[in-house]
């Protein structure tokens, strides 16, 4: 068999063995015209770069390769790993880095591939907002901000907790601009204000 002929295959033995790999070429690096687009990034080799955990495979697995390896908790500090757990279309779960504690029950965010960005997914956001919207207050549960909205989604993330690395520290309460990524909007700071009171 010929090397395209096999490589070909292949491309599509990976993209029937995982749905989540059934994307479109856009998702690939390619819009329909042939064009090639900005790489597709992931949430897993994003979270470690910005981190520093030395986690592989996909997000939903991180909670229990941290186990013995890194220090896990509750509360969260500025460079931890956030780690969601897999619910409804999100089945290989999410993970994303604390860039700010604003105060108990908030934190700002640098993540990938959550928020579909002028019709591209596999975006960075910076510093946007997800707060704890768990009954116990513990984490337990999330809504994060989504671009498409313009302000927090509506869906409540299941998380495991936070994965701390070396460079995980306490940091001071302060009040969050806006995300870096995106320019701070009106629709950004009210859905950041409705969560201050």
């Amino acid at each position: 068999m010929s090397k395209p002929i096999a490589f070909g295959l292949t491309a599509l033995a990976l993209l029937a063995a995982s749905p989540a790999l059934a994307q479109s070429s856009a998702d690939f690096g390619f819009d329909p015209r042939g064009a090639e687009l900005a790489p597709y990034l992931q949430c897993v080799p994003y979270a470690r770069e910005v981190s520093g955990i030395r986690i592989y495979g996909d997000a939903h697995t991180w909670w229990q390769q941290a186990e013995g390896r890194y220090a896990t908790g509750h509360a969260p500090k500025v460079g931890a790993v956030l780690a969601f757990r897999p619910h409804r279309s999100m089945q290989l779960g999410h993970v994303a880095t604390v860039s700010r504690v604003v105060d108990g029950r908030r934190v700002l965010l640098d993540h990938a591939n959550w928020s579909p960005i002028d019709g591209r997914r596999g975006q960075i956001e910076r510093d946007v907002l997800a707060v704890d919207v768990s009954p116990a207050n513990d984490w337990s549960a999330v809504r994060v901000w989504y671009h498409p909205l313009g302000g927090l989604g509506k869906t409540e993330w299941p998380v495991e907790g936070f994965i701390y690395s070396d460079r995980t520290r306490s940091a001071p309460v302060r009040v969050a601009q806006g995300p870096t990524r995106l320019k701070s909007s009106r629709q950004f700071l009210s859905a950041f204000n409705e969560f201050s009171n």
